[in-house]
């Protein structure tokens, strides 16, 4: 696809997938050793998850402000086409390891009825950054990221527990975020509460915009707007990964300028 055509078709639906970069097959085998050591560190015991189903490993890659890990750097088509559209990339933050094994989801600790049968039935769909606030539960916007980039490290069955998406979502939702936003200060946009708009646009999504499963596998990429509405999907019955598990790396780094450019297209 070309560089246009692959603009084109990210502005539309808010997701784009590169496939078998030789570029990016040193950087996963050494990201895979990483995350490996990750899961077992009792350091970050705290993410392991919804009855040991799931390793948010928030934070867990030791990658340096560049994406590097160890002597690897992080390179190949995903990272040029996020510096063709975004700009040179912003400073990293460690990646978080997510891994999820067979049994995908059982309930996390805390976690309301109703908070586990959307994890269930709806895949915990989210945008990230859009925060729930204790104890009432509100939202903010909290994070703005530039973009949302996952990296597979190991090899699984597309059941297996994937990435999942809603086409399109993210023009639905920038909508809705903006005219909740429209008649507050700038300056307080990230304090003001966007609970309804975000539970509505949701809604909206559900809908009307074609939920994807996103597999992808060690060597591929993937690209999500940072807007997307995504999510994780349950394992499979009888869907198989690498005995590490389905383990994505991702980056998602804090975009400059706040919420303004944040909802900026």
């Amino acid at each position: 696809m070309r560089a246009g055509d692959r603009n084109a078709a990210f502005r539309s639906r808010g997701w784009i997938r590169f496939d078998d970069d030789p570029a990016l097959q040193n950087w996963v085998q050494v990201a895979r050793t990483a995350g490996k050591n990750a899961v077992s560190d009792p350091q970050l015991a705290q993410w392991h998850v919804c009855q040991g189903t799931w390793f948010v490993g928030v934070d867990a890659l030791p990658n340096d402000e560049h994406g590097r890990v160890g002597a690897e750097p992080l390179r190949g088509d995903a990272v040029d086409f996020i510096t063709d559209r975004f700009g040179p990339l912003p400073p990293l933050h460690k990646a978080q390891v997510s891994v999820t094994y067979p049994g995908y989801p059982k309930p996390r600790d805390g976690e309301s009825e109703a908070g586990f049968r959307y994890r269930l039935n709806r895949d915990a769909a989210h945008v990230d950054g859009v925060r729930a606030q204790v104890p009432d539960r509100r939202r903010q916007i909290e994070e703005c990221h530039a973009f949302v980039l996952g990296i597979p490290l190991t090899r699984s069955d597309p059941d297996a527990a994937p990435l999942v998406v809603w086409e399109h979502s993210h023009h639905i939702l920038r909508a809705a975020f903006a005219d909740a936003l429209a008649d507050h200060d700038p300056a307080t946009w990230a304090q003001v509460d966007v609970t309804d708009a975000y539970v509505a646009a949701r809604r909206t999504v559900f809908e009307t915009c074609k939920r994807v499963i996103v597999h992808a596998q060690p060597g591929q990429a993937v690209v999500l707007d940072r807007l997307l509405l995504h999510g994780v999907a349950p394992w499979a019955d009888g869907a198989g990964a690498d005995p590490e598990g389905r383990m994505i790396a991702y980056f998602r780094p804090v975009l400059a300028g706040g919420v303004a450019a944040w909802l900026d297209v």
